[in-house]
């Protein structure tokens, strides 16, 4: 009989269930508070009760956890400078989608030498972010593949389904089910109708086919996740943080029935894919947030590292440059810290300006 299955598969590889990485590198309870109240905080900021901005930034992805260590030492002073205005979360993407092909991140590759040591790779991972997390810095991440949260989602305070996989029933599935707010990016064509779409679709309930902690195939049904947002990034063609998209995509959450809630990332086809101009989409959301008083922007997200720019993936891996992203360019921390602090300032003196003309008009 011929055979009609595994044709295109080399081979199977074990991998232990998540129940064993979970007891190999447990959550304490001091870091499950820790999740807990910057998962509330965020849905608070979300819907409109904490009118703090949120702020996501950090490398495109991680792929040397030394220097993201350094990185989020450097936010986690920052952050209490700024707390007042702005909520920080470090942006810690440990799976990348790609176009066509390339590096998939530190999980699916680790040691960055093609040898996929997956399981080696889940535990850098999530050995990162109970480290993070014991600065006391919330994580956020994009959830790519379907079983990764099993391993890692206990740990994260917010997470993003990217522009490839927003159209995804399997991904709004998952969503469904996740513990914390998650964002929707519009489509890479520039749809921001497929977002709305994913978060009306991810707060109802579902069901499909999964694993538990154990590893076993198992039906999941979820109850729906009512913290969900969209996250704006561009496409193809186009930007799209200026104030008639931004007013379209509330206008598309308004037709649902849901309450209008946007983050903004300033990288990726929003800095017209040079991460120097960040910078623009940066003060020009800032500016409709604080001087045009749009509280449907809820947050921005900034592609930041140590050192400006990326790098290829060198075949001598002795010749990586430190704090510099394999990825995507981001800007370097110099400019992150000076954009946080602007935008602070600006926040600070229009809630002065504010409290000045109510005083007077008494």
């Amino acid at each position: 009989m011929r055979k009609t299955y595994d044709i295109n598969i080399k081979n199977y590889k074990n991998l232990e269930p998540p129940k064993g990485f979970l007891d190999e590198l447990p959550i304490s309870a001091q870091i499950s508070e820790k999740v807990t109240e910057s998962r509330q905080i965020i849905n608070n900021i979300i819907s409109g009760k904490d009118k703090r901005l949120l702020i996501i930034t950090g490398p495109c992805s991680i792929h040397d956890e030394k220097a993201g260590i350094e990185y989020a030492k450097k936010l986690v002073k920052l952050q209490s400078k700024i707390n007042k205005n702005i909520y920080l979360v470090m942006r810690t993407y440990f799976e990348k989608p790609r176009t066509t092909v390339g590096w998939k991140g530190l999980i699916n590759d680790p040691d960055l030498n093609g040898t996929f040591d997956m399981s080696k790779g889940l535990r850098k991972a999530r050995k990162f972010l109970l480290d993070i997390l014991d600065l006391g810095l919330p994580a956020g991440t994009e959830f790519l593949d379907p079983f990764t949260p099993q391993y890692l989602a206990d740990l994260i305070s917010w997470g993003a389904i990217g522009a490839r996989t927003t159209e995804s029933q399997t991904h709004r599935e998952m969503a469904s089910g996740m513990s914390m707010p998650i964002g929707f990016k519009n489509g890479t064509g520039g749809s921001i109708q497929i977002a709305v779409d994913a978060m009306y679709a991810s707060q109802s309930s579902h069901s499909f086919l999964g694993i538990d902690s154990n590893g076993k195939a198992c039906i999941i049904n979820t109850k729906g996740n009512k913290s969900t947002h969209i996250i704006l990034r561009g496409s193809t063609k186009t930007t799209n943080f200026d104030a008639k998209s931004i007013k379209e995509a509330m206008t598309l959450i308004n037709n649902i029935n849901l309450t209008p809630s946007i983050l903004v990332d300033c990288s990726h086809a929003n800095c017209y894919k040079d991460h120097k101009k960040q910078r623009i989409a940066f003060e020009d959301v800032l500016k409709q947030r604080v001087i045009d008083k749009n509280t449907g922007i809820v947050g921005i997200m900034l592609e930041s590292h140590i050192n400006e720019g990326n790098q290829s993936l060198p075949s001598n891996l002795s010749n990586l440059q430190y704090g510099v992203s394999i990825t995507d360019p981001c800007i370097n921390w110099e400019e992150t810290e000076k954009l946080l602090v602007e935008a602070n300032f600006k926040i600070e003196n229009q809630k002065n300006s504010i409290n000045f003309h109510d005083s007077h008009e008494k």
